[in-house]
């Protein structure tokens, strides 16, 4: 099964030339600047990639002063984020309010039937795309993406438990389609954050995972965790060696061990609806100076991320097609809300 990411030719990094020039440009007079603290929300909980990312880009933003005002981010990940999205779409022409955005975007209202889509919000900017893993404790003997489904089948249904984040979003619709191309049954145990499954697996509660690289690189780092394959059409490309013998670039594609499936995933802000082009155009000067930092990119290569970066018409149009994708994956996974 394919589950494939549209893919755009914008990359910021055939931007580098005009980010940096924005960054080290002095800070123009904006047309509209926040008046009061401005509330960054995360639909997820913490030690996640969007907490993660969301704390770096506040962090990011005080260091360099690029926001007078300040920032707090809030972790708002009930009923799988749609405590967060539904904050947000009430706050409707509040210009102080922000929210980091995954794939539950599009899962938790398809999921649940709770009363939000993202056109009730006015996409800002994509951040990057993140990768998936699959995730196995070190000390299992399992080197390679084939030995560990063949050892799931030889247990028998039901008997390797997969972690994830959720119930019925990405890493749920993953662990459906690993299901679907290796016939092997799996038991899903969803946990509020990427961070709490990363310590499940060290702790041998769960057999697998597949969270996100920069979720689990404390312990693979610590020789905790073992990657077997990257949910890519190619490696990623990252060569620094994150342990004494790996990179990220050295993480074969499951592909290679007959698992065909692909999922990358939004890593992306968005505001409230109904605020003006000036308050919208505010944070994408931020953001843009953000990605142009030197702690930016460092967490990029650390975190593996697909570096693509879109803003305006074309983000939005990105969002269009990976709703018509998330549909179409989610009725195959028999995961929509009946009606």
């Amino acid at each position: 099964m394919h589950i494939r990411q549209f893919r755009s030719g914008f990359v910021v990094a055939s931007r580098h030339f005009l980010l940096l020039l924005g960054w080290f440009a002095s800070t123009a007079a904006f047309a509209w600047e926040p008046t009061k603290t401005v509330e960054f929300i995360v639909p997820a909980g913490t030690g996640g990639g969007a907490d993660q990312m969301a704390r770096l880009i506040d962090g990011i933003i005080k260091k360099h002063g690029l926001m007078k005002q300040s920032m707090v981010v809030i972790n708002k990940g009930g009923g799988a984020g749609a405590e967060g999205f539904l904050e947000v779409k009430g706050a409707k022409g509040d210009p102080h309010k922000l929210v980091i955005t995954l794939s539950n975007l599009f899962t938790t209202p398809m999921a649940t039937g709770v009363p939000f889509n993202w056109k009730d919000l006015t996409p800002v900017s994509m951040m990057a795309l993140d990768q998936f893993v699959l995730w196995v404790n070190a000390e299992t003997p399992y080197k390679t993406a084939a030995e560990f489904i063949d050892a799931a089948k030889k247990a028998g249904p039901g008997k390797f438990r997969m972690g994830g984040t959720g119930s019925k979003q990405e890493d749920q619709i993953i662990t459906v389609a690993l299901e679907k191309q290796s016939g092997a049954k799996l038991t899903y145990i969803s946990f509020r954050g990427g961070g709490d499954v990363a310590v499940q697996l060290v702790g041998k509660h769960i057999d697998a995972s597949v969270n996100n690289p920069i979720e689990a690189v404390a312990q693979w780092r610590a020789g905790k965790l073992r990657p077997l394959c990257v949910f890519d059409e190619k490696r990623m490309p990252y060569k620094t060696k994150v342990t004494d013998t790996q990179s990220w670039a050295d993480i074969p594609v499951c592909k290679q061990s007959g698992l065909d499936v692909e999922y990358v995933m939004l890593r992306g802000i968005f505001m409230a609806g109904g605020v003006t082009p000036d308050q919208r155009n505010f944070y994408v000067d931020v953001l843009t100076k953000v990605r142009a930092s030197p702690e930016w990119k460092d967490f990029m290569e650390k975190g593996a991320f697909n570096q693509t970066a879109l803003i305006g018409d074309d983000y939005k149009t990105w969002v269009e097609q990976e709703e018509k994708r998330h549909l179409q994956l989610m009725q195959e996974a028999g995961f929509l809300a009946k009606k």
